[in-house]
């Protein structure tokens, strides 16, 4: 049974995203952050390779990475070496023959890190042996450069992962500033209340949802783990020939809007846009219509990072190819809600380019299959990126 206590905090969190209005954020460009360094950090993988030579904290690492409740049980490299007194930090200094300081320092002036497992089988076979590789690489394109206990360097394929477990040490993807939430469990009574008693949902918002998402590919390197797929609504922004991200929808947005996929597929209901906001956006913009993009999340989630011109160039291709029916907004009628295509009239986004070049994967623009002359069973919507490119699948509906 689930701890009344945390149902009603769950139900605040899904009344308070609810009723988001419609206010895209003042600085979408965000502050970027000067780089120390943009190289991958095979010193420091190095460095960590070397460290596993001692069995104590071979054994140290496995026991904080089963223990950590991030996603693909990551650790943040810098808290990871400084938690219980500097105890990993020492350790790898001891067995690099390096003081603890200039360790310290070299994962001060990296670009933040983080150390995790991203091929599962690799986690579950590794018993904290020296049969263990520690790989880097800067972004999804590079090959992974790897060190074993010895400090011999491999370069793996960039495909395919190898026999041998790879501890991967990789610029930080995790948002690591906010802890994940234990689900409470009781045996009993839960918060007073008499067993079963628990609260109900409150009925979704009306408003545009997704229900199944397909992909070709995950669009993110073996080394970089799991992907993270994202859908944001793209509208005019204020009264400029410019588009701005009104909405994301992913893991970490909140609410109706969070859900999480993983894999090339996924099911379920996740709102991408209320009907409240919806009302808003065509009541500001009455000569504009909306774009579903979906991205693959590299670092920063729910803000887009990529290199403008590539998003323009991928907007001009898919505009081009379907005569700009490629956004789309409520057609609902009195006995029918529906959410069909509509003209785009916008397409210059000033994405946020990340400085460590691990910038997001464009999915693609989602344009609706009657536009597209195609069907694809189960799905209503394509998903077109580069060079018009099918992606995948979507399937849109207005509740």
């Amino acid at each position: 049974m689930w701890n009344r206590r945390v149902a009603a905090a769950a139900l605040i969190v899904i009344a308070a995203c609810t009723d988001r209005t419609l206010t895209p954020p003042d600085d979408e460009l965000g502050t970027q952050p000067v780089s120390p360094s943009a190289r991958p950090p095979e010193e420091l993988a190095k460095i960590m390779a070397k460290g596993l030579k001692n069995a104590a904290f071979r054994a140290y690492l496995k026991a904080q990475l089963d223990a950590s409740p991030y996603n693909e049980h990551k650790l943040q490299f810098e808290t990871f070496l400084a938690a219980n007194s500097g105890r990993a930090l020492r350790q790898i200094a001891g067995e690099n023959g390096a003081s603890t300081e200039t360790i310290a320092r070299q994962a001060k002036e990296a670009i933040a890190l983080e150390v995790y497992f991203p091929v599962a089988e690799h986690a579950a076979a590794w018993t904290g042996d020296e049969n263990v590789l520690v790989a880097t690489a800067l972004t999804d394109a590079d090959t992974p450069v790897a060190y074993d206990p010895a400090g011999r360097q491999q370069v793996l394929n960039a495909k395919t992962p190898p026999a041998t477990p790879v501890l991967a040490l990789v610029p930080v993807e995790t948002d690591f500033s906010v802890r994940p939430a234990r689900i409470e469990e009781c045996i009993v009574e839960c918060g007073g209340g008499p067993i079963g008693d628990v609260v109900p949902p409150p009925p979704p918002p009306p408003g545009l949802y997704m229900t199944k998402a397909h992909f070709n590919q995950t669009f993110e390197s073996w080394l970089k783990g799991s992907p993270e797929f994202e859908v944001h609504i793209l509208g005019q922004k204020g009264q400029t020939d410019s588009l701005i991200a009104y909405q994301c929808a992913g893991e970490h947005a909140g609410g109706p809007y969070a859900f999480n996929q993983n894999e090339r597929d996924w099911t379920g209901r996740v709102l991408l846009f209320s009907k409240q906001q919806i009302d808003q956006y065509n009541a500001a913009h009455p000569q504009s219509n909306i774009r579903v993009f979906v991205v693959e999340d590299d670092d920063t989630a729910c803000r887009i990072k990529t290199d403008s011109d590539r998003f323009q160039k991928l907007v001009n291709a898919v505009d081009s190819a379907y005569n700009r029916y490629t956004s789309g907004n409520d057609s609902s009628t009195f006995v029918r809600k529906y959410y069909g295509y509509a003209r785009s009239a916008y397409n210059i986004f000033q994405a946020l380019a990340s400085w460590i070049k691990t910038n997001d994967e464009l999915v693609g623009n989602a344009v609706e299959d009657r536009i597209v002359g195609d069907v694809y069973p189960g799905f209503n919507w394509f998903v077109k990126g580069e060079n018009n490119v099918t992606n995948g699948w979507i399937n849109l509906v207005m509740y």
